[in-house]
């Protein structure tokens, strides 16, 4: 049930970074959702927590690092793509 959840919670950051950085249209890429949402979430949810002093629980700058490290990955992702078309 854990996984289920932690699965659930990185698809949400991962299409909120894809909202955010309006790059896909209204279209929501799931499968990267999931990637950038769990690599944000492990690394912009673990380094705000830890620096504001919450250590690991599900606090609100856990949730806020998460989704930043969810839109640096997605925007990264998106600069990388362009590049291979181009």
């Amino acid at each position: 049930m854990l996984i289920l959840g932690i699965l659930g919670f990185g698809m949400l950051i991962g299409a909120g970074a894809q909202m955010i950085l309006g790059r896909s249209g209204y279209k929501i890429n799931w499968g990267r959702a999931l990637a950038a949402g769990l690599i944000g979430s492990f690394v912009g949810g673990l380094l705000a927590s830890l620096l504001a002093g919450d250590g690991l629980d599900l606090r609100p700058s856990g949730i806020i690092g998460s989704l930043v490290g969810a839109v640096i990955v997605t925007a990264i992702w998106s600069q990388v793509e362009q590049r291979q078309r181009a």
